[in-house]
């Protein structure tokens, strides 16, 4: 805002009218020439008001900013205690006479403040100072906004008079003046303190580029040379953000007068950096030529921080593959997509026994064998395919655009090959490894994410139970019994929490006294009005953890109805099988031999017939020579329980592991059975193992007994039990009870 005398003058046209000074008003007018603060200009008007008008005390009263509440501007000559009670007043109609013309913005004249309504609540204030009159004119801006009010107060009652009136007027008009040009200045500071002191590069060039005006930011950011000659000339400095980017800010410019956005910058070191830009276009008053003020920031390190973190969230940091985030990003968008692209294959790859490489050769050879794998994968796969690790050991394949069977059976044999080439991960450390892999085509087997990860890892999962380092294609065949093992599971806890399994008996006899001397304890379940196979849902509850407490059952009602078979005379002894989950670990055979034991204590106060009671293990336990174990097998047969070996030869235990475990039983299993009349090595084999089992003095059993011609050759080999369809199949207790009474 610039101010001249000769400017300020007109705006006093009754000066002309009066007999105020106007050389005293000149000594305003110089003040706020000059920049005076505004607190001196206010004091000088009311010093010359009192000078004009003797008797007068004049006050100047300033709007607060809120517009609610007057506050002291200049009131020298009236009482301290008067101006400190009158300080953040509050405006309103009737509220005293500058409280008044505030908010009404009309001048008020109080003759005398004892009997005037608007001074009733306040009057013994102006009283008590001496002042009986009061005129107040308010002070309006160029907008007409109220800014305060200037008051003329008297120590007797007083009319003004028309000399008076235009004195209060003019008084006003000036103090108006002063008010807004304190404020413009005050306005002009603050503004060229954020142009210097603001952290953004701002400069304001003309439409040759040529910089007018720049702040310190600007020269710190760009480094260009403070001082000199600036061409900051738009399509040189962001050359680097690409002719389609420079094309569009200048589009805005000319439709909207302003652009937003980001661009790459070059500094005068011919260094790139990113900013962040708003840009507009102006003239100044009274100016044809178009201005342009450039504002940016440097965004560089946030970039770079950005870009860091968006790497960190969709890249592994180990194999710097993409990860499971954005690899599952990356499908999604091309299942939703319209692509012409007719589907696509996907790979689900796990390693192969990694665990025993990273627990052998420790983590950090482990990630330099998951490194190598995913260079290897990487290098057997083609343009647009994408690797990702998926976590851990695992890692996954998107095969856009292939689905053909014979395309994606080449690119899984072509991994498998690779992968099993042994690794050097040291001078020393030479290993192999292998991977098994699970084939899903989208649309052909799945429509969704889910359904494209549920099919591969479906068909890995038979990859890694047909032996490894293979791969398998998903069929509904897969998918049928992914479902049909869930339906088990959810269904198995519920029929173990309602007692729907039943015990079926398969009688052992004895060749020697031809009679049934035990009988094996096997576990029913009919489900919908169907038998399940137990070779069905037994590895459900196992994988499930459920077998602890099917197990569990199973003892109980087996040692339950041997108890029954002594109460009754019956003297027959039971086989009952115990899954080898049971002894995973030594929590679990602990709590095996004490949940026998507690079972007996609530089935009989008396002594519990142990020594009818045979408990069945398999074959690979032996391989677990562990001392818990086998103490564990101790303190059940010191119980009296015998142990017997179910399906013996079939598993990889040696028979010298029978040596040293504390075995009574050898149940020979019953593939070496079958057709052993006719086959030689068979023979050969059973009877191998009779002769080694008696001479460690273990009884044999011999399992799957069917003809004739099997019952003799089990005689010939010299096995005293048999079992099987021969004699008996497995029948209820009830039947149980009617054959042997």
């Amino acid at each position: 805002m610039s101010l001249s005398y000769e400017s300020i003058i007109p705006i006093f046209p009754s000066l002309t009218d009066s007999d105020i000074s106007i050389k005293r008003y000149g000594a305003i007018l110089t003040m706020l020439l000059d920049g005076s603060p505004l607190e001196d200009i206010l004091m000088a008007l009311v010093l010359l008001i009192e000078e004009e008008k003797l008797g007068t005390k004049g006050s100047v009263l300033l709007l607060s900013d809120d517009g609610k509440r007057l506050l002291n501007g200049a009131a020298p000559n009236l009482p301290d205690d008067y101006n400190s009670a009158i300080h953040g007043i509050e405006i309103g109609d009737g509220v005293g006479s500058c409280g008044t013309a505030a908010y009404t913005g009309q001048r008020v004249i109080v003759e005398d403040i004892e009997t005037h309504p608007f001074w009733e609540p306040f009057k013994a204030l102006p009283l008590a100072a001496g002042l009986h009159a009061c005129w107040s004119e308010p002070i309006k801006g160029g907008q007409g906004k109220v800014l305060g009010t200037f008051a003329m107060y008297y120590d007797t009652i007083k009319s003004p008079t028309r000399k008076d009136l235009l004195l209060i007027s003019e008084a006003a008009r000036l103090a108006s003046l002063a008010i807004e040009r304190s404020r413009a200045l005050q306005f002009e500071r603050l503004t060229g303190t954020i142009f210097n002191h603001l952290p953004l590069g701002l400069v304001i060039t003309d439409m040759h580029w040529t910089a007018l005006n720049a702040n310190p930011a600007f020269y710190e950011i760009t480094a260009f040379t403070p001082g000199a000659e600036v061409k900051f000339d738009p399509q040189q400095f962001f050359k680097r953000s690409g002719e389609e980017t420079l094309n569009s800010m200048f589009t805005g410019l000319a439709t909207k007068e302003a652009w937003q956005g980001e661009l790459v910058g070059t500094r005068a070191s011919g260094e790139s950096f990113y900013l962040e830009l708003t840009v507009t276009m102006f003239k100044e008053r009274g100016s044809q030529e178009l201005c342009y003020s450039w504002l940016f920031s440097d965004i560089t390190e946030r970039k770079r921080a950005s870009a860091l973190i968006d790497y960190q969230a969709n890249y592994d940091s180990l194999t710097q593959l993409a990860n499971r985030n954005y690899l599952f990003k990356i499908v999604q968008a091309e299942i939703d997509s319209d692509s012409l692209t007719p589907g696509f294959g996907f790979m689900l790859m796990d390693l192969d026994n990694f665990k025993q490489i990273n627990d052998t050769l420790g983590h950090d050879k482990g990630d330099q064998l998951l490194v190598e794998v995913a260079k290897r994968i990487e290098s057997c796969t083609r343009d647009r395919a994408m690797v990702a690790r998926l976590g851990g050991d695992e890692f996954a394949l998107f095969l856009p655009g292939m689905v053909k069977h014979s395309e994606l059976e080449q690119q899984a044999r072509a991994i498998n090959e690779s992968i099993a080439a042994p690794y050097l991960l040291s001078r020393s450390k030479r290993v192999s490894s292998s991977i098994s892999i699970g084939i899903a085509r989208f649309p052909e087997d799945a429509m969704s994410l889910e359904q494209v990860l549920n099919c591969a890892d479906q068909a890995m999962y038979i990859s890694k139970s047909e032996g490894r380092n293979c791969f398998n294609f998903f069929t509904q065949q897969m998918q049928q019994d992914a479902e049909r093992t869930a339906k088990l599971h959810n269904d198995l806890k519920f029929a173990i929490e309602s007692d729907a399994f039943e015990l079926y008996y398969q009688p052992i006899v004895c060749l020697e006294e031809n009679k049934i001397v035990r009988a094996e304890v096997l576990l029913r379940w009919e489900h919908d009005g169907v038998f399940i196979s137990p070779e069905e849902f037994i590895p459900v509850a196992e994988s499930s953890g459920l077998i602890v407490e099917l197990g569990h059952w199973v003892r109980k009602e087996a040692m339950a109805s041997l108890l029954e078979f002594k109460r009754k005379g019956i003297e027959i002894g039971l086989s009952i099988n115990v899954s080898m989950y049971e002894f995973w670990s030594h929590s679990l055979q602990d709590c095996l031999v004490s949940s026998i034991n507690d079972i007996a204590t609530d089935l009989t106060p008396e002594p519990f017939p142990f020594e009818g009671m045979t408990l069945e293990i398999t074959e690979s336990l032996l391989m677990k020579q562990h001392q818990h174990l086998i103490n564990s097998l101790q303190k059940l047969r010191g119980m009296g329980i015998e142990i017997a070996v179910d399906d013996f030869g079939t598993g990889y235990s040696s028979l010298s592991y029978l040596s040293h475990f504390p075995v009574d039983h050898i149940k020979i299993d019953k593939c070496f059975i079958k057709d052993s009349g006719s086959s030689v090595k068979q023979q050969a084999l059973v009877k191998a193992i009779t002769t080694l089992s008696h001479a460690l003095e273990l009884h044999v059993i011999a399992e799957g007994v069917e003809t004739e011609n099997e019952l003799e050759f089990v005689r010939s080999a010299d096995i005293e039990a048999v079992q099987g369809f021969y004699f008996y199949k497995p029948m209820t207790k009830a039947s149980l009870l009617t054959l042997v009474q």
